[in-house]
């Protein structure tokens, strides 16, 4: 077992979408969220689909760091810019701030809770704001527990479900537009490899609001 841790299409009712997989795409100048024990994991795989630069915002006062031995499994750690604001209210405030500048395609905030409505909106309206300076970003929230940011575009949640040597994760979509709740199992055969999904029948994944 490894070190622990997009091409565009367009959607004609979405928008542009960046696609992981042809079952699972998120929507550009959007934000959305991901929640679970492999959060990061999922925030990885969604990088290794974009080019160009990655900026990470986390709180400074968290002691854990991404680990570069475990990212290599998924993404060139070169690529990633890492912010640590002092404060929470920082937190939103850089991560609105980099996805209406539009100049990172991706603007992942790694935050200790899920935020309230207002900032969520304040988000969205950046992303369309920084779509219209270059390519549209992407801004992804990652939540502890079973998350439940209001406001956001979708909601995953990612788990492990490793096999022994084989790297595998059971990922749900729990909350999208027009979409129903889905759960896969996501396995990873090789570094770098593009994660292989498989839809998981005999059960359905959690809704939340």
């Amino acid at each position: 077992m490894s070190t622990h841790l997009l091409k565009r299409h367009t959607n004609r009712r979405t928008g542009p979408a960046l696609p992981l997989h042809p079952e699972v795409s998120l929507q550009l100048a959007r934000v959305h969220e991901v929640c679970g024990p492999a959060r990061r994991n999922f925030a990885l795989w969604l990088a290794s689909q974009t080019q160009g630069p990655v900026l990470w915002i986390a709180p400074s006062w968290e002691a854990d760091r991404l680990n570069p031995d475990g990212m290599l499994d998924f993404a060139d750690p070169a690529r990633f810019i890492f912010v640590h604001p002092r404060r929470t209210e920082d937190l939103l405030w850089c991560m609105e701030e980099s996805l209406r500048a539009g100049a990172v395609p991706l603007v992942i905030g790694d935050l200790p809770a899920a935020p309230a409505l207002t900032p969520v909106r304040r988000m969205h309206l950046a992303a369309e704001t920084g779509g219209t300076l270059g390519k549209a970003p992407l801004g992804l929230l990652l939540t502890p527990g079973d998350g439940g940011a209001q406001g956001i575009e979708s909601r995953w949640h990612m788990a492990p479900a490793h096999a022994g040597t084989r790297r595998r994760w059971q990922l749900e979509r729990r909350r999208a537009r027009a979409l129903p709740p889905v759960t896969w199992i996501a396995t990873q055969t090789r570094p770098r490899a593009q994660l292989e999904l498989e839809r998981k029948t005999g059960t359905s994944a959690l809704t939340a609001p």
